[in-house]
């Protein structure tokens, strides 16, 4: 009788193993990462850019304004830019590219004036706190600018459609993102 009670615990104790095991197998393979699966590459010629979201037939051109110590583009990165439903939606509407804020590295901004990514963010953007979300139109004009991290992938979602249906020109995202939360709980 203890040895049939023995068996059934180690059976299940090796169920619950291969059952974590299996869940975290299939949680880790469907994160991918935001640098490979999100950011697009550039040469840091953003009027260039604009160029290629306008032939390619994008909404627009979505910056990731970072630091490397910032707690909270590193949770983006891990818990919602790496996410295939968000890297599959933003990159059919946008090109998506990140800029250090007190990066050294010369690029050429919308307006085709060369100067660092610490100069793009800080005196042309005014970031002050990251991350900064940034979304520009084919003209190059910002026209949305969101602060901060997002609650979660679906909230993150739910900027990107905001941006791409063009309810930014209507209304602000605050707005928006109550409109969305009570017909999700539709």
């Amino acid at each position: 009788m203890i040895v049939d009670f023995q068996k059934a615990v180690i059976k299940t104790f090796l169920l619950t193993v291969f059952s974590i095991a299996t869940i975290f197998n299939t949680y880790a393979a469907s994160e991918r990462d935001p640098y490979v699966y999100f950011f697009d590459e550039t040469w840091g010629d953003f009027s260039e850019e604009i160029m290629k979201a306008k032939q390619a037939g994008k909404a627009g051109v979505l910056l990731f304004f970072e630091m490397d110590e910032c707690p909270f583009c590193h949770r983006m990165k891990r818990t919602v830019l790496n996410q295939p439903a968000v890297q599959a939606y933003f990159k059919q509407h946008f090109l998506n590219f990140n800029v250090d804020i007190e990066g050294d590295i010369e690029i050429v901004d919308f307006d085709g004036i060369s100067r660092t990514q610490k100069e793009f963010a800080f005196k042309i953007n005014r970031v002050r706190a990251t991350p900064v979300f940034a979304f520009y139109d084919l003209t190059g004009k910002q026209i949305v600018r969101y602060t901060g991290a997002t609650s979660s992938v679906e909230e993150f979602m739910w900027l990107g459609e905001f941006v791409v249906s063009g309810e930014y020109k209507n209304m602000r995202f605050t707005k928006y993102k109550r409109q969305r939360q009570k017909q999700a709980k539709l």
